[in-house]
């Protein structure tokens, strides 16, 4: 019998001067068995940088036809994909036709540089892709203390995030490695 998934309850507050978004979600995570805690956390952050009541975690690690996270309108149109971590170049090309953005959020230092230079130059042709790069010690800094139940706050401003849960307190700058032109 395999291992269920490990259900992680968080009441996050995100305040997003950036955005002008105040708010509250409770959220529940399934961390896949096969899922680290920090992969769980670095989902979590994903939500806090991108927060709005109609973005959703995706179904996990085990459906490819799902991001991380997503954001529909009303009438079922993916506005936003998110994936955590190096997903491959193939798959980034496949979601950029069907949402309005999409987003990777990559955590794990050299890992990351290598993806870039395996990838970058077929990303670059991704007219709506963002890749944001998240330092390693900064992901590690959030999954330290990983909860059933977990109370977090994000305060936004001028691109850096103060990430606030039971016991720290960490400054967060993810690096933009590519955005799309306007």
């Amino acid at each position: 019998m395999a291992p269920n998934a490990r259900i992680i309850k968080v009441d996050l507050q995100v305040n997003d001067m950036d955005r002008n978004y105040y708010q509250t979600h409770a959220l529940t995570l399934a961390q896949h068995p096969s899922e680290t805690d920090l992969r769980a956390m670095v989902r979590l952050l994903a939500f806090a940088l991108y927060a709005d009541p109609r973005l959703e975690f995706g179904k996990g690690l085990s459906t490819e036809d799902e991001p991380d996270l997503w954001q529909r309108d009303m009438t079922g149109r993916i506005e936003r994909w998110i994936e955590v971590g190096q997903p491959d170049e193939a798959r980034l090309r496949k979601a950029s036709g069907r949402a309005e953005q999409v987003v990777v959020l990559n955590y794990s230092g050299r890992g990351a540089d290598l993806w870039w230079e395996k990838n970058a130059s077929a990303l670059e042709r991704i007219r709506n892709l963002t890749v944001l790069d998240l330092p390693a010690e900064m992901g590690e800094a959030i999954a330290r203390d990983v909860q059933r139940n977990m109370q977090v706050q994000c305060f936004i401003q001028d691109g850096s995030l103060q990430w606030l849960d039971r016991d720290h307190t960490t400054d967060i700058v993810a690096r933009r490695r590519m955005a799309p032109l306007s």
